[in-house]
């Protein structure tokens, strides 16, 4: 049997302790799978005391990751530090350049330096692998790079973060503030003491920058990518979305709009006869179409210890049997700059909720607003008004139209005076 494949492990978090355990327990059936041992033989953590379900006596230690990284002792740095820069970036780094391969489930690293690092793997012989750093366990990269390598991927979208999934199923299902959702989260682990990450959009983001490259042949641009996250989403979005047969939550969209590619994160209403409506709770989906299988979802665990492991695991397996892959599916000299197709040009129906002054006028004029931008409603509903005067929430659904259609109409809309606050405007995806 070829000699064992040594890992060491860089953060021994959740995921980090998981893994290790995993590879222990599954250590007679990986080297039965894959040839030859797979062993950890290093791992670099702050804590040493800490009780982490694995035996560590045996184990190298190192305080600097980045030393690691160096050691000649391994042949795999698994980094699980998270964060763009600082140590995950100089450990990885150092581990490539030295002709290490590296896996990892840092999206955040990936989106920012994706490209320089998948240089440094081919460049020196390494292999870069991040099935962990999009969907959890659900095997989605290893699905657009290799299963579906003889398809013309044209859109992938999905459920990206749990965190935001849990607060909108919460909200929906027992009719909780947005606020209360959130501090749940927080106390059940689902959501950092600052959530912004989450509920702002920009982890879903930055998945959202690896699957377009995967999908489209692309270099990764995190930059391109237009972002809303759920904090405006109220009670009232999710009552009139259930009522109109919708359910909200937050995507992450990449497709492909003529030359260029279009790419989203933003609250979304979506039928409830969907798939990806029936997706509740912390759980992720993600949704290839493709012109070979027409449309693929995958649905699964998009965080936790045990399932994220599962992909580390699985990367470090590939390692084990030699497979070594251009990490974005194409040498990244092939990767293409494309045009970034603004969200302004996007095309589709919306949910737009005013609040509107009850007096004479004042759906006429919404009204003429919308026609004056070419904007056909599907439907209007006003709620009715409990006391004279009052302000009364307006739900409008538009036919197909563009982004800039809409806001312009909605600018308009505020400066005639009968609207109070902001506009909420929610995209509608029909399929």
């Amino acid at each position: 049997m070829t000699e064992a494949l040594r890992v060491g492990v860089a953060g021994l978090g959740t995921v980090g302790a998981a893994a290790v355990r995993m590879l222990a327990r599954q250590a007679e059936a990986l080297a039965a799978r894959c040839g030859r041992k797979v062993a950890v033989v290093a791992v670099s953590s702050r804590d040493r005391g800490k009780d982490r379900g694995f035996d560590a006596a045996g184990l190298r230690w190192f305080d600097d990751p980045a030393a690691l990284a160096g050691w000649d002792g391994i042949d795999v740095l698994v980094e699980l530090i998270g964060g763009a820069e600082g140590v995950a970036r100089q450990a990885a780094t150092r581990a490539l350049e030295s002709g290490k391969s590296v896996v990892t489930a840092n999206k955040a690293l990936l989106a920012a330096h994706g490209m320089e690092l998948a240089r440094l793997a081919e460049s020196k012989g390494g292999a870069l692998a991040f099935e962990a750093s999009v969907g959890g366990g659900i095997p989605i990269v290893k699905t657009l790079r290799e299963g579906l390598a003889g398809n013309t991927v044209t859109r992938v979208s999905g459920i990206l973060n749990g965190t935001c999934n849990y607060i909108l199923s919460r909200m929906e299902m027992e009719k909780l503030s947005f606020d209360d959702c959130l501090a749940d989260a927080q106390r059940l682990g689902y959501a950092e003491a600052d959530p912004t990450f989450d509920i702002g959009g920009f982890d879903t983001a930055h998945k959202v920058a690896i699957l377009a490259s995967l999908a489209f042949g692309t270099a990764i641009d995190a930059d391109a990518i237009h972002i809303e996250g759920i904090e405006t989403i109220s009670l009232a979005d999710i009552a009139a979305a259930d009522e109109l047969g919708f359910r909200v939550k937050l995507l992450g969209v990449a497709e492909r709009v003529g030359r260029g590619v279009e790419a989203r994160v933003h609250p979304t209403m979506v039928a409830k006869t969907t798939s990806i409506a029936q997706v509740m709770g912390v759980t992720n989906a993600v949704t290839v179409d493709a012109d070979a299988v027409g449309q693929l979802t995958l649905v699964g665990p998009g965080a936790g210890g045990e399932a994220t492991a599962s992909a580390v695991v699985a990367d470090i397996a590939d390692i084990a049997r030699g497979v070594r892959l251009a990490p974005f599916g194409l040498p990244t000299a092939s990767l293409a700059d494309v045009e970034r197709i603004p969200v302004q040009r996007h095309e589709g129906g919306y949910y737009i909720r005013l609040d509107v002054a009850d007096r004479p006028g004042a759906m006429a004029a919404i009204a003429t607003r919308m026609a004056e931008r070419a904007i056909s409603l599907e439907s209007i509903v006003q709620k009715a008004s409990h006391s004279s005067g009052a302000r009364v929430p307006v739900v409008l659904i538009t036919h197909a139209t563009t982004e800039t259609s809409v806001r312009e109409a909605l600018d308009r809309v505020v400066a005639d005076g009968f609207v109070s606050g902001k506009p909420q405007l929610i995209r509608i995806e029909r399929a």
